[in-house]
């Protein structure tokens, strides 16, 4: 795709275009460079400009455009007119502060999550955008995966009955956070709810609807008074709870996370953090089982059991028909830094689209971003906090 540059009226309003989008990137770590990569295979998408405190950094950062300009300060990146969108993937704490010069600045601002630190700064973030009809998101990017939108659909559509019960359950390394790692430092993270929660829920919010906390708790690591490495939080959704757990104590070859989901009529699991993999016990009748094909045409499907007619059963007070209880498997074929780059690409894609049209539909958007924010912060307030002996 390309934006081509003229000024077009979409929406009844005015819109200036670029014939092409100079890109600048504050924060050159590893993550800046795995998804700078991403953007600039977007015809039409160069890297213009750097910005990192540690020039060895930005030095790194540049060998993907030669052509980049490392910037000597952020004000002077604001400054430059050449540059039409910032991406920033500094630490949580810098986001606020460094999003909004981008956007006084008339910049389009992409954000590694979270927005900010506190709600009140990630809705100002929002107004300043609004205002002044500039791009800003959040990298909430789960929902450009293919599974996601499955889930979606088989709620939708009803087909394993009411949503009871669910989970989240992340098992994550700590390998490479050092003691001394920001990560730690909730006064710059946030702590886990923020820093890491907001994808979760998020994603769980797409699927079930509005959400409240009802309960969460929080556990820091023996010896380390100020190491919190482990919370949960209970979030109530229309149909029924989900449970979410985030640790951060395991070596990067015990690294997993696991989702589940339990209906009135099945159950789906999914794997890792970015789904690559999901797995489904159901009870269905000939309509729904078409639906499931249709929703994963690529699955295996297996029947445990299968009837010439209706067999019943009882559950919460409900009489149950079915014809076939089945297994589906999407296979384990997607690989997770594959799928990935995938969803970083379909995200900024989704946006750039936005810019060229503002009556397209978005699947994130600022509110994304702050309804995210505002569970994980919610969380984070009302968690007890465990002391380690």
């Amino acid at each position: 795709m390309r934006i081509e540059k003229g000024t077009y009226f979409v929406g009844g309003e005015k819109t200036n275009m670029f014939d092409a989008l100079n890109i600048a990137v504050i924060g050159a770590g590893g993550f800046a460079h795995f998804a700078t990569s991403e953007f600039i295979q977007v015809p039409g998408v160069t890297l213009a400009g750097i910005y990192d405190e540690n020039r060895e950094n930005a030095l790194r950062l540049k060998q993907i455009e030669l052509k980049a300009k490392i910037f000597d300060t952020l004000d002077e990146l604001c400054r430059d007119p050449s540059i039409d969108l910032v991406y920033i993937a500094t630490p949580p704490f810098l986001h606020y502060a460094q999003s909004k010069k981008a956007l006084l600045a008339g910049k389009h601002v992409i954000c590694e999550k979270p927005a900010a630190i506190t709600l009140p700064h990630a809705l100002e973030l929002k107004n300043i955008a609004s205002d002044r009809k500039l791009l800003f998101v959040v990298n909430l990017m789960q929902r450009y995966n293919k599974l996601y939108d499955a889930v979606r659909k088989l709620i939708e559509h009803h087909v394993l009955g009411d949503f009871l019960h669910g989970f989240f359950e992340n098992y994550a390394s700590d390998e490479f956070l050092t003691e001394q790692h920001w990560f730690w430092d909730e006064d710059k993270s946030g702590g886990i709810f923020i820093e890491h929660g907001v994808h979760f829920f998020d994603m769980f919010s797409g699927w079930l609807g509005d959400a409240k906390v009802i309960a969460a708790q929080k556990s820091n690591r023996r010896g380390f008074k100020n190491v919190w490495d482990r919370v949960q939080a209970s979030v109530q959704y229309s149909g029924g709870c989900v449970h979410f757990y985030h640790g951060f104590d395991q070596p990067k070859a015990m690294d997993r996370q696991e989702m589940r989901l339990l209906f009135e009529k099945g159950e789906i699991t999914l794997y890792e953090w970015v789904p690559t993999r999901l797995k489904m016990t159901a009870l269905c009748d000939d309509v729904n089982l078409k639906t499931l094909r249709s929703i994963f045409p690529k699955a295996s499907i297996e029947t445990i059991e299968g009837h010439d007619e209706d067999k019943v059963c009882h559950g919460r007070f409900k009489e149950i028909k079915y014809r076939y209880k089945i297994k589906l498997d999407t296979g384990g074929a997607v690989e997770k830094q594959v799928l990935y780059q995938e969803l970083v690409t379909a995200m900024f894609k989704d946006q750039l689209t936005w810019l060229k049209d503002r009556e397209h539909v978005r699947k994130i958007t600022d509110l994304n971003a702050v309804d995210s924010l505002r569970l994980a912060e919610e969380a984070e307030s009302v968690a007890i906090k465990l002391q380690g002996e």
